[in-house]
């Protein structure tokens, strides 16, 4: 494990970067206390998917109906 300060991160900061996407765990510490550990982002296993949620949205016959609440901002 890692523990730099926060001066040290930015100095070193693509070192860093570096060394969390090989799986090292690099923690940045303020007043010896942990307070950010870099982590690589992982991809998403599943990319969008169009027409994925065709069927399980339903739309009320009365959508666009003007509601009672704004009828004064409609004169």
């Amino acid at each position: 494990m890692q523990q730099v300060t926060p001066e040290e991160a930015m100095a070193h900061l693509a070192e860093l970067i570096d060394a969390a996407m090989r799986g090292e765990r690099v923690v940045i510490a303020r007043d010896d206390q942990h307070a950010v550990q870099l982590i690589p982002v992982t991809p998403t296993s599943q990319g969008r998917r169009a027409g994925s949620a065709k069927g399980l949205i339903v739309m009320r016959e009365d959508f666009d109906t003007p509601l009672d609440d704004f009828t004064e901002y409609m004169q």
